[in-house]
């Protein structure tokens, strides 16, 4: 689990019964960016997908895991240093076990990863 040690929640909104937006706070300091990458520090892309995992479990109340990834398209790399915040937005729709999810984890106007799947 990243929640608290790798980003924090600054706000969350749920503007309706299947979207949650979230702004989050990353841990510049956080140990993974030790190793990736030293003076130039990325967020991993499996830690955004971690991100949306966590915050869309916490959204249906219920643990859930990535079932399938239809479609994911990592845009711009995400320095915590220089974005420090980022907005994670989340529509999802219950199916029979699981939920069909699209999310975007953007800053302003830059889109850092879109995705789209379903979740179990």
């Amino acid at each position: 689990m990243l929640a608290g040690k790798f980003y924090t929640i600054v706000t969350q909104q749920q503007p309706d019964a299947q979207s949650v937006h979230t702004t989050i706070a990353l841990n510049a300091q956080h140990p993974i960016f030790g190793g990736h990458f030293p003076d130039q520090p990325v967020v991993p892309g499996v830690c955004m997908m971690q991100i949306i995992q966590e915050l869309l479990s916490g959204a249906v109340g219920k643990k859930l895991l990535i079932e399938k990834a239809a479609n994911m398209k990592f845009l711009n790399m995400i320095d915590p240093v220089k974005q420090p915040e980022v907005n994670v937005e989340i529509s999802y729709t219950p199916q029979e076990n699981a939920y069909k999810a699209t999310a975007v984890i953007k800053h302003e106007a830059t889109v850092f990863l879109k995705f789209q799947g379903l979740f179990k």
